[in-house]
Protein backbone atom coordinates (compact mmCIF):
# COMPACT_ATOMS: atom_id res chain seq x y z
CA UNK A 1 0.00 0.00 0.00
CA UNK A 2 1.90 3.22 -1.27
CA UNK A 3 0.74 6.25 0.65
CA UNK A 4 0.70 9.52 -0.54
CA UNK A 5 2.13 12.42 1.53
CA UNK A 6 1.98 16.17 0.67
CA UNK A 7 5.71 17.68 -0.26
CA UNK A 8 6.00 19.04 3.41
CA UNK A 9 5.47 15.93 4.87
CA UNK A 10 8.27 14.35 2.74
CA UNK A 11 10.68 17.33 3.29
CA UNK A 12 10.19 15.99 7.41
CA UNK A 13 10.74 12.45 6.88
CA UNK A 14 13.76 12.92 4.27
CA UNK A 15 15.25 15.68 7.03
CA UNK A 16 14.52 13.16 9.60
CA UNK A 17 16.43 10.27 7.54
CA UNK A 18 19.15 12.86 7.03
CA UNK A 19 19.78 13.65 10.81
CA UNK A 20 19.88 10.00 11.51
CA UNK A 21 22.26 9.11 8.90
CA UNK A 22 24.05 12.07 10.13
CA UNK A 23 24.21 10.73 13.60
CA UNK A 24 24.81 7.46 12.66
CA UNK A 25 28.26 8.63 11.11
CA UNK A 26 28.98 11.24 13.62
CA UNK A 27 28.80 8.05 16.10
CA UNK A 28 30.75 6.43 14.09
CA UNK A 29 33.89 9.10 14.08
CA UNK A 30 33.34 9.26 17.68
CA UNK A 31 33.58 5.20 17.96
CA UNK A 32 37.09 5.38 15.54
CA UNK A 33 38.90 8.23 17.22
CA UNK A 34 38.11 7.42 20.77
CA UNK A 35 39.19 3.47 20.56
CA UNK A 36 42.48 4.53 18.77
CA UNK A 37 42.74 7.01 21.78
CA UNK A 38 41.90 3.95 24.50
CA UNK A 39 43.74 1.19 22.99
CA UNK A 40 47.29 3.83 22.58
CA UNK A 41 46.44 4.29 26.21
CA UNK A 42 46.19 0.46 26.69
CA UNK A 43 49.32 -0.35 24.87
CA UNK A 44 51.63 2.01 26.59
CA UNK A 45 49.99 0.70 29.96
CA UNK A 46 51.12 -2.39 29.41
CA UNK A 47 54.71 -1.51 28.16
CA UNK A 48 54.96 0.65 31.27
CA UNK A 49 53.89 -2.66 33.26
CA UNK A 50 56.48 -4.71 31.42
CA UNK A 51 55.33 -6.10 28.17
CA UNK A 52 57.05 -5.72 25.45
CA UNK A 53 55.10 -3.66 22.16
CA UNK A 54 54.33 -6.87 20.55
CA UNK A 55 53.01 -8.66 23.41
CA UNK A 56 51.25 -5.11 24.05
CA UNK A 57 50.18 -4.46 20.77
CA UNK A 58 48.53 -7.76 20.35
CA UNK A 59 46.87 -8.49 23.59
CA UNK A 60 43.00 -8.94 23.12
CA UNK A 61 42.43 -7.26 26.37
CA UNK A 62 43.40 -3.87 24.57
CA UNK A 63 40.78 -4.19 22.12
CA UNK A 64 37.81 -5.34 23.97
CA UNK A 65 36.03 -2.29 24.08
CA UNK A 66 36.25 -2.13 19.86
CA UNK A 67 34.19 -5.54 19.71
CA UNK A 68 31.32 -4.67 22.19
CA UNK A 69 30.96 -1.04 21.29
CA UNK A 70 31.36 -2.55 17.61
CA UNK A 71 28.25 -4.22 18.19
CA UNK A 72 26.22 -1.33 19.37
CA UNK A 73 27.28 0.49 16.38
CA UNK A 74 26.42 -2.94 13.94
CA UNK A 75 22.76 -2.04 15.63
CA UNK A 76 22.61 1.23 14.79
CA UNK A 77 23.74 0.93 11.44
CA UNK A 78 21.18 -2.32 10.78
CA UNK A 79 18.26 1.01 12.69
CA UNK A 80 19.31 3.87 10.46
CA UNK A 81 20.06 1.96 7.01
CA UNK A 82 17.80 -1.37 7.56
CA UNK A 83 19.08 -5.09 7.06
CA UNK A 84 18.99 -4.86 3.57
CA UNK A 85 20.99 -1.76 2.82
CA UNK A 86 23.61 -3.37 1.07
CA UNK A 87 22.35 -6.71 -0.06
CA UNK A 88 19.17 -6.28 -1.74
CA UNK A 89 18.18 -6.57 -5.50
CA UNK A 90 19.19 -3.38 -6.34
CA UNK A 91 22.75 -4.41 -5.25
CA UNK A 92 22.36 -8.23 -6.63
CA UNK A 93 21.79 -6.22 -10.29
CA UNK A 94 24.68 -3.63 -10.00
CA UNK A 95 27.36 -6.52 -8.98
CA UNK A 96 25.69 -8.83 -11.97
CA UNK A 97 26.34 -5.58 -14.18
CA UNK A 98 29.77 -5.17 -13.11
CA UNK A 99 30.89 -8.46 -13.15
CA UNK A 100 28.99 -8.40 -17.14
CA UNK A 101 31.11 -5.74 -17.46
CA UNK A 102 34.58 -6.83 -16.52
CA UNK A 103 37.18 -8.14 -18.87
CA UNK A 104 38.21 -11.40 -17.43
CA UNK A 105 36.01 -13.73 -15.23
Amino acid sequence: MKTNFTEEQRYILAKKRVEKVSKFYKHLAVYVVVNIFLSAIFIVGDINDGDTFNEAFFNYHNYKIWLYWGIGILFQMINTFGINYFFNKDWEERKINDYMNEKEY
